[in-house]
C-alpha cells in the first residue's frame, strides 16, 4: 500500500473526503517528526512507538579502495510495533 492508497483507505473508513484524509495524514506525519526532533517518543498504545535511536561512531571501509574510514555518529528514527499490531499480523 502506498501513500495514495492509504489516504483513500483512511477517507473511506473515517467518512472523510480524500483531501481531508490527506491533511490529517500530513498533520500526523508532521507531529511525529516534530516530536522526534525534540527527542520525545510517540506512543500509540497497542499500535507502536516511534522513537530516535543513536548510532555510535564506528570504523568502516571504503569498498572501492579498502581504505579504513570513520563513520560518524548519527541519530535515526525507529518504530517498535505494539502488541495489538503484532497479534493482528499473526
Amino acid at each position: 500500500m502506498n501513500k495514495k492508497e492509504l489516504i483513500e483507505k483512511i477517507a473511506s473508513k473515517a467518512g472523510l473526503k480524500k483531501s481531508e484524509a490527506e491533511r490529517a495524514l500530513a498533520a500526523f506525519e508532521e507531529a511525529v517528526i516534530e516530536a522526534l526532533k525534540a527527542g520525545d517518543k510517540v506512543t500509540l498504545v497497542g499500535f507502536g512507538t516511534f522513537s530516535v535511536s543513536e548510532r555510535k561512531e564506528r570504523k568502516g571501509r571504503n569498498p572501492q579502495t579498502g581504505e579504513e574510514i570513520i563513520i560518524p555518529a548519527t541519530k535515526t528514527p525507529k518504530f517498535s510495533a505494539g502488541k495489538l499490531l503484532k497479534d493482528s499480523v499473526k
